[in-house]
């Protein structure tokens, strides 16, 4: 059984936009150029430069435009704004894995960029300012399957909690998985946490109901979903081939049996009776 997996977050993106239910949870995407870092930097501070294709978090790097306030001395004051003396400056801040640079004008900060990707299609997206567990941003992953049924399902949710110093949350990249319920438990009260949850699992099958227009095989996505600070849901990206083996760290296993049930009714690698008639041969050849 043929599963579609469709590796370009550019032809994602245009797809769920053309929904306009949808459109509203996805952050300004762009194409990278250079008048395009210029205008979305001036209108969000703050944004991600992201390959089109790549997994992990590989590749990521956040611009930030900072408005400063030198006092005749040189040193930056915020407060120097009413000093008639005072003399505001823009600085322009470039950050990947731990690393960050600064530069003084957009012209180095694009030929930084451009240094970086070469001459692979890069995306521009607005910066969300996401929620923070013990100081340290987060994201939820947001796991939909096709069921047995042929219906779109909700099976899994988990946060992933970033790396001291990290731009991305992705284990891969150092963050660590935590329940979603823990997260959430610093911000809401237990009702409120209930209903984003609801909220989350409808999210992922409306998703998954409007790929599957463009992409008919499609039969796994894994969202990555940021909370800003008002509680308002954000589609960073979409994953047509997600973890699965992270849902067997928690403690209901109930999750993970679920999840390889539905992986193995739609034919994934490594799922099925196929796949364990292969382990226990290997295991025999062994002995």
């Amino acid at each position: 059984m043929r599963i579609q997996r469709v590796s370009s977050k550019w032809a994602k993106t245009e797809v769920i936009l053309q929904n306009r239910s949808l459109a509203p949870y996805i952050p300004d995407t762009r194409k990278y150029d250079y008048s395009v870092l210029n205008e979305m930097l001036v209108l969000y501070e703050t944004v991600y430069i992201k390959p089109d294709r790549g997994t992990y978090g590989c590749g990521v790097m956040r611009a930030e435009r900072r408005n400063l306030i030198l006092t005749p001395s040189g040193a930056e004051n915020p407060e120097a704004h009413e000093e008639e003396n005072a003399e505001p400056s823009i600085m322009y801040i470039l950050r990947y894995g731990t690393k960050a640079h600064a530069f003084q004008s957009m012209e180095e900060l694009h030929q930084a960029i451009t240094g970086r990707i070469k001459k692979r299609p890069y995306l521009i997206q607005q910066g969300i300012n996401l929620l923070r567990y013990k100081n340290l941003s987060f994201d939820l992953r947001v796991l939909v399957q096709k069921n047995p049924e042929g219906r779109w399902e909700t099976t899994g949710l988990l946060g992933r909690v970033a790396a001291p110093q990290k731009i991305v949350t992705n284990y891969h990249n150092g963050g660590s998985l935590l329940p979603v319920e823990e997260l959430l438990a610093e911000h809401m009260i237990t009702a409120d946490r209930s209903s984003m949850i609801h909220r989350l699992k409808h999210l992922g099958v409306r998703i998954g109901r409007q790929l599957v227009k463009a992409f008919p095989d499609m039969k796994e996505i894994g969202l990555d979903v940021a909370m800003d600070d008002h509680h308002d849901l954000w589609i960073l990206e979409v994953n047509t081939l997600p973890s699965l083996v992270a849902f067997k760290l928690f403690d209901d296993k109930s999750i993970y049996r679920k999840i390889s049930r539905y992986a193995a009714s739609y034919g994934r690698a490594g799922f099925g009776s196929s796949s364990l008639s292969s382990r226990r041969k290997t295991h025999t050849r062994g002995r």
